[in-house]
């Protein structure tokens, strides 16, 4: 069994004051998080996170970083599917604390520590791989996110980024684009009684497009090996290698 290392919890923080996608905003609605992605997603985002895990051509005998782990749905099946260590990091308490019971209700190698994706905690060239799915839009400073993992990555280890974005064209963009821009936020306000679903859309209408984005990894020091839309377009995989 491994033991969450978690800051103490905060003062409470006024809702107004509460900055969305920050720690505090995911701590809001952790109890509900895994679910309302099962709904959100019509079960499709469990698909998309075993792509990613075999993208980073990891095994047992391996460490893997989790940036924005969550839950630990990611840093669980990754311990799963690989039988490698994994560090999962996470700025919300509260969803690190759900995490925690998924993690030793299965006894695997999986660590979880409270922390900033742009300021990590671990020593360079620490990590054989490394993951974050659905996080990277809510990191400020991006540019200085991925030069961090970069920066714990062994050279040649894979960065794993699972994101969703806006189809932008297809014949079924126009649908999918209705899902993300009524259905989501809709339905997230709905089942969890939280406004601040209604932010996942906005935050993923602002997210870059996808070479764009490619573009943000190899500035940071990435070779980019893989960009892949998925479902047509409303996720997208990208994977590259650590200089």
């Amino acid at each position: 069994m491994m033991n969450t290392q978690t800051r103490s919890p905060a003062p409470a923080v006024a809702p107004e004051d509460v900055r969305l996608g920050s720690g505090e905003m995911f701590d809001a609605i952790a109890h509900r998080y895994d679910f309302l992605n099962r709904i959100i997603s019509l079960g499709i985002d469990q698909r998309w996170r075993r792509r990613t895990v075999d993208a980073l051509r990891v095994s047992a005998g391996h460490h893997v970083l989790d940036v924005a782990t969550g839950t630990a749905d990611l840093a669980i099946l990754t311990a799963k599917r690989t039988g490698a260590q994994v560090t999962g990091v996470d700025p919300s308490v509260n969803m690190l604390k759900h995490g925690q019971v998924k993690v030793d209700k299965r006894g695997l190698p999986i660590s979880l520590v409270c922390g900033d994706a742009q300021d990590l905690t671990f020593a360079d060239d620490t990590f054989d791989g490394a993951t974050i799915a659905f996080g990277i839009r809510n990191v400020p400073d991006r540019a200085r996110g991925l030069a961090e993992m970069n920066r714990v990555l062994k050279p040649g280890a894979r960065l794993a980024v699972l994101e969703l974005s806006e189809p932008r064209a297809g014949i079924l963009g126009p649908l999918a684009r209705f899902h993300i821009h009524h259905v989501v936020p809709f339905l997230g306000a709905l089942i969890s009684g939280n406004k601040e679903y209604r932010y996942l859309q906005k935050s993923i209408a602002d997210f870059p497009p996808p070479q764009a984005f490619a573009s943000l990894m190899t500035d940071a020091g990435f070779r980019v090996t893989e960009v892949t839309p998925l479902t047509f377009g409303v996720c997208c995989l990208y994977v590259g290698e650590a200089s």
